[in-house]
């Protein structure tokens, strides 16, 4: 998979982290407070913000086991501080070849942040169904789709949200990536198995003062952009720049659509 800087997850985590629902939060815990003990398997962790998220809403005693296959993200996710009820385990693993040993023991939650976007349709269909085999529920969150909003319009922002689309489907290490169809998709697969699924919007919201990470976002768009060439490269450079512009001036807002998603055989509570 292609990979992603820690300075951008830490930039970035202050809006995943206002962006999650709380609802399907809520769903997530209710789902695990009977259990004294809860074993979770955290897929292309990063450097630990779905545990971040997560275990100040967990009250029993959380064993985490961290999957990703970047070791420099694995180690700083490791040295997280965490309180004593919480035990991380880091493992290296490449998800798109040893997926099935990633949910392999006992496993009582699976969860992921900004990542099945990502994936194939394939790969997908493998994760619910080994998922829906071992009858364990399913927390995804942060997942795009396709829904951008900027503040105020500019004349080429249809034409780059278009290429931005066209992008998030190209191939991220697992195939052709499904980007902003995932989240319907995995909905749609998961109720096929006999899953009940709580899903709920989260999006990112970015106001005139949050000027880092948009400025961050624009050159990652401009970029997506330059490589499906459906714009010219002047098109694009002058479309950034009038965005840094907007940006400097204080002018410019962001929403960014993603989807949360929490689904558990049904039945189960």
């Amino acid at each position: 998979m292609n990979g992603f800087s820690a300075d951008w997850l830490a930039l970035r985590e202050p809006y995943d982290l206002r962006a999650r629902s709380r609802e399907v939060i809520a769903a997530v815990a209710a789902s695990v407070a009977a259990l004294p003990s809860i074993h979770i398997v955290d897929l292309a962790c990063g450097t630990g913000a779905t545990v971040r998220a997560l275990t100040g809403h967990l009250q029993s005693r959380q064993v985490w086991r961290l999957a990703d296959n970047d070791l420099g993200l694995l180690g700083r996710a490791n040295a997280m501080a965490l309180g004593d009820n919480v035990k991380i385990t880091a493992v290296p693993l490449d998800l798109n070849r040893d997926l099935e040993a990633a949910l392999d023991g006992a496993v009582d939650l699976v969860t992921t942040s900004a990542f099945i976007d990502l994936v194939s349709k394939n790969w997908l269909d493998r994760l619910t169904t080994e998922i829906a085999a071992r009858s364990i529920p399913f927390y995804a969150a942060l997942t795009y789709d396709g829904r951008i909003d900027i503040t105020p319009n500019d004349p080429a922002d249809a034409s780059i949200v278009a290429a931005i689309n066209k992008h998030q489907a190209t191939d991220k290490g697992f195939g052709p990536a499904l980007g902003p169809e995932a989240a319907a998709y995995a909905i749609g697969a998961f109720e096929r198995l006999g899953y009940t699924v709580t899903h709920r919007q989260s999006d990112w919201t970015m106001g005139p003062n949050d000027r880092d990470i948009q400025l961050e976002i624009f050159a990652g768009w401009a970029g997506a952009a330059r490589e499906i060439g459906s714009l010219s490269l002047a098109e694009t450079a002058s479309w950034l720049t009038r965005r840094r512009a907007g940006v400097a001036a204080g002018t410019s807002s962001l929403c960014v659509g993603h989807v949360d998603l929490f689904a558990i055989p049904t039945g189960r509570r």
